[in-house]
Order: structure tokens, then C-alpha cells, then sequence
């Protein structure tokens, strides 16, 4: 590969920085100014969504990296994402917010390529004061390929180089980074942010520390709630063909569900829905072309299987439903809502029973009888407000430590 350059300041105000030396994970290619927000423009945004707006208190700027990450099968690629900054007109050193957005089909509905859903909390985060960083994914964004979506792990890699692409874009800007990171996420981002938490709780990256966990409504038990839901309707009809037919055409790349379309769907879909879940499609699209029933989705064989999934079925959800299965050190909070018929509710209380297993007390928040949509908006508000009061408590720890050390040789 030949040299990359590193664009950064304004709009219309990039200074070339070139790279000699081709970089490794994470490894920046290019900054691009965004977006500019003031406060109000912020709270405005965030109100039009039904969002509570009260914590808002600086302006943002928000810039699209293009970094260099790992495709599932661990070959070099690249991916976007989103960084957002505070505009506060400090110089201080920022604590990091690594927010994983949910179910997208649409490349240029990612938060980095549109002023859209995908910015509601990157932006309510850094309007308190913190650094966001909010991957795309792969495939999503200006990222080649198509996504794997529901993939775990290549979830948790673009995340963690998007991590690495923040830090150093931070600095480039500016404003450099403490190394601590609040994980949350929506959605299909929920899983990711559990699992990237898991991740750096283990020591994936030695220059961030895991600080809290935060995630909303996320599908953490595929195979015991969010499958079985598709077929008792806790998961509406709507949500479970897009979902479904994103993930078993996703997952087909990465495991053999089926040898041809025809196995799993029926005709006239088995000749479109391939080529329908292509990232370059809008969700009305998608749906426009497919039937209204998971029943109508699939043939009669398939329909049978995903009941009593085995085999390379049952492994590919088994695969992705591992994200609470082990023990964190730091605060954890899960939100759902009882009302969401999207992933269903029993997905967050497998996770608390996972965490739990290990002696880890999850409590969960119940956003009550209001959808999957809903729910986001409500919890994202008390999201910011718990990173509040664990990074407050933190300082102030530091702060007792540091004024009342016992003198040098004392216990």
C-alpha cells in the first residue's frame, strides 16, 4: 500500500499530513469535518427525536475517520465511523464514549454518513463533555463490502480500531485523550458494546481502560429469546422479515445455512433478497420487496428448521450469544422496555441471569410499555447521567487519595 494522509482541522481548512509507513490496526487514513452544532442546534436535534435535552451544555463537531481494520476472515480492510468533540473551547483531555448503533441496511444511513438517528446520542454524549466515537461497522458508511451483520466479533474489531483511530484523530485535534471509555449502544450495538466491553476489560488495548457499561435493548440471547420470539410474536412481523432476512443472508457468508436462496426462501424472493440486503437499498426498499410474515419469508423446510435450529444454525446464534457470559469489574446497567416488540425484553433479562452467573449484579431499567425505538430515547438521557456519576465518583476518589495519602513508609 502507498502512503495515506491524514486530513485535519475545519471545514475547508485540512492540512495534508502524509504517512510513510503503511499503518497497522486502527491506523488512521483521513479525518473529514462533518458536522458543526451549537448548543441549541444540538438540543433542537435532539428534541425533534423526542429526546430529552436538558443535559446538553456545549456545541459539537463531529468528523468522519476512514481507519484500517480486519474483514471477518482477518484479512486488511478499511472502515468508517464517526468521532465526535465537544465544542467547548477548552484543551482538556476527554474521557471517550464508544457508542454502537443498531440494525442498519442502508450504507448511507451509518452515523458517519448521515445527519440522522445514528447522531442522536453520539451528539447528547459529547454535548456533556466527552469524545465519541461511533463506528459504522464494516460494509456501513464508505466502507468496502457488504456487512456481516450480527457478527460479533468483527463488530467488536471495527470498534476497537475505530478506538484506536479516535485516539490518535483526538490528538491530531487537539484534544487528546484520558484513555478512559464508557461502552452503550442500541440494538444490534448493544450486543457490540458488551462484548468491546468484554474485550477491554481483557486487555485488548492497553491505552483504554473500561470505565461502565451501558447498553439498550440489545438481541443477547439469539437462540433462547430473539429467534423463538420470531415465531410466539413477542417480535413483530415487520422487524422479524428485515431482521431476518438481513441476518440469514449475512450469515450465510460467514456459515453454510443454505447451498442456494431457494433453500431458505421462497419464490419470487429466493431471486431478490440477496441482492434486496446489498447496504446500497433503504429499509422501504427492502421491505417494499419482501412479503409481511416471517411464515410468507421462508419455505416450509426452513420454517421448520429455525424452530429447532441445529447444526451450523444453531452455531451461528450460539456464536453471538456469548456477550454477557462473563464477569465486568466496572458498573453495568441494562435498559430494555417491556413494550418492545423488536428484541423483545427476555433478551436483556438472559444477559442480567449471564452476568449474574459470574457474581456480577446487572440492575435492569424498564422503559415500560413503549417500543423498541422507545426505549433508546428514554434510556439515552439516563445513560449520559450514570457516565456522569461514575466518572464524578472516580474524580473524587482520585481526589481523596491523592490529598490525604499517608505518608511514605506509613500503612
Amino acid at each position: 500500500m502507498g502512503a495515506t494522509t491524514l486530513l485535519v482541522g475545519g471545514v475547508g481548512g485540512y492540512a495534508p499530513v502524509p504517512r510513510a509507513q503503511p499503518a497497522p490496526r486502527g491506523g488512521l487514513v483521513s479525518v473529514e469535518a462533518v458536522s458543526t452544532r451549537t448548543p441549541t442546534q444540538v438540543a433542537e436535534f435532539l428534541a425533534a427525536a423526542g429526546i430529552d435535552s436538558t443535559e446538553v451544555r456545549y456545541g459539537v463537531r463531529g468528523y468522519r475517520l476512514t481507519y484500517r481494520t480486519i474483514t471477518p476472515q482477518g484479512t486488511r480492510t478499511t472502515a468508517t465511523g464517526l468521532l465526535v468533540l465537544p465544542d467547548d473551547g477548552r484543551r482538556t483531555r476527554l474521557d471517550l464514549v464508544a457508542d454502537t448503533h443498531g440494525t442498519m441496511v442502508d450504507r448511507d444511513y451509518a452515523p458517519s454518513a448521515a445527519e440522522d438517528d445514528g447522531r442522536l446520542s453520539p451528539y447528547l454524549h459529547a454535548s456533556v463533555g466527552r469524545a465519541v466515537a461511533a463506528p459504522d461497522y464494516l460494509g456501513l458508511g464508505a466502507g468496502p463490502g457488504r456487512h456481516p451483520y450480527m457478527d460479533t466479533a468483527s463488530g467488536v474489531s471495527a470498534s476497537l480500531d475505530m478506538l484506536r483511530a479516535a485516539r490518535t484523530a483526538a490528538r491530531e485535534l487537539g484534544r487528546p485523550l484520558t484513555g478512559d471509555v464508557y461502552g452503550t449502544g442500541f440494538s444490534q450495538g448493544g450486543q457490540v458494546a458488551m462484548a468491546l466491553g468484554r474485550a477491554l476489560s481483557r486487555g485488548a488495548d492497553a491505552h483504554f481502560r473500561l470505565k461502565a457499561l451501558a447498553p439498550v435493548s440489545g438481541p443477547y440471547d439469539i437462540a433462547g429469546q430473539e429467534m423463538p420470539g420470531l415465531f410466539d410474536g413477542r417480535v413483530n412481523d415487520t422487524s422479524g422479515v428485515l431482521y431476518l432476512a438481513y441476518w440469514l443472508t449475512a450469515q450465510n457468508r460467514l456459515h453454510p445455512l443454505y447451498q442456494d436462496p431457494g433453500e431458505a426462501f421462497p419464490e419470487p424472493y429466493a431471486r431478490v433478497v440477496e441482492g434486496l440486503i446489498d447496504t446500497r437499498h433503504t429499509t422501504e426498499e427492502v421491505l417494499g420487496a419482501l412479503p409481511g410474515t416471517v411464515k410468507e419469508l421462508l419455505t416450509p423446510g426452513f420454517y421448520a428448521r429455525l424452530q429447532r435450529p441445529r447444526g451450523a444454525l444453531l452455531d451461528a446464534m450460539r456464536d453471538n450469544d456469548r456477550t454477557c457470559d462473563w464477569k465486568p469489574d466496572v458498573p453495568v446497567r441494562l435498559y430494555t422496555a417491556s413494550g418492545d416488540t423488536d428484541v423483545p425484553m427476555g433478551n436483556t433479562l438472559s444477559c442480567a441471569r449471564q452476568l449474574a452467573g459470574h457474581g456480577k449484579k446487572a440492575p435492569v431499567t424498564d422503559q415500560g410499555a413503549v417500543d423498541h425505538n422507545g426505549a433508546f430515547r428514554k434510556s439515552v438521557p439516563q445513560i449520559v447521567r450514570l457516565f456522569d456519576s461514575v466518572a464524578g465518583t472516580a474524580q473524587y476518589q482520585l481526589f481523596c487519595c491523592q490529598k490525604f495519602q499517608a505518608p511514605h513508609g506509613l500503612p
